[in-house]
């Protein structure tokens, strides 16, 4: 893994040079990506709009924020900034970067939490606006559209990560992928019109088998808060 987070720092350095003049841009796309504005910005909208697709926000983006977290503590992806330390590769030649308030995230990197919830988030909205526009103009073309703004929230919030230095490049195109295959199957299945009863077990759920994992791996000697170290020791 070593030669695919050189690569990864080699092209964070690069992309920092080249568009240090969209830095705004980034900035602003890391924080539409970030998964709380799921929960605050996109479900309100959609479910004005439409209750199925509202509800389907929230269910998709409950259990892709779920699976991200347990995918990222056992995975244990390294953070780009504090990894140029860790791994002292860069001792002779330094790479020109740039850190931001954003860079030093605590936590495990693989896969990029914003890149899979916004991934499978939008996916639900951007197939929603597909049907609609299908079913009242019969255009195809115009009924891609919405395809074309998903292709590019996608590259927009994946870069504003590599740009940030939260994540390297294929701990986001793997977090884009697990989100579009989540926004794609769970999207067919909208727990709509389900009992409150429904909700709380399936939160309840959700909350015990995070705690039950976090424990197991504990006993089985394995630091989750490895990474808050290096973070304190590495960001200032």
């Amino acid at each position: 893994m070593e030669s695919v987070y050189t690569q990864g720092i080699w092209l964070a350095e690069t992309l920092q040079q080249r568009t240090k003049s969209l830095e705004n841009v980034w900035l602003f796309s890391t924080h539409i990506g970030d998964p709380k504005a799921a929960f605050l910005l996109v479900f309100p909208f959609t479910y004005f709009f439409s209750k199925r697709a509202g509800v389907a926000v929230l269910w998709v983006s409950a259990i892709s924020e779920w699976l991200n977290l347990v995918l990222k503590w056992l995975l244990f992806g390294e953070r780009p900034f504090w990894w140029i330390g860790e791994s002292r590769l860069f001792v002779s030649v330094q790479p020109e970067l740039h850190q931001f308030p954003s860079t030093c995230e605590t936590g495990p990197g693989s896969p990029s939490g914003h890149a899979m919830v916004t991934a499978a988030v939008w996916w639900v909205v951007v197939s929603s606006l597909w049907s609609f526009l299908y079913s009242h103009t019969h255009s195809v073309l115009l009924s891609a559209a919405p395809c074309l703004f998903y292709g590019l929230i996608l590259v927009a919030v994946g870069l504003s990560r590599v740009f940030i230095l939260a994540h390297f490049p294929h701990q986001v195109i793997a977090g884009c992928i697990a989100g579009l295959i989540l926004g794609i199957v769970l999207s067919r299945r909208v727990p709509e019109g389900r009992p409150l009863l429904f909700f709380f077990s399936l939160s309840v759920g959700l909350l015990l088998s995070a705690v039950m994992l976090h424990v197991g791996l504990h006993q089985l000697g394995i630091d989750l808060s490895w990474s808050i170290a290096l973070a304190k020791k590495w960001c200032s």
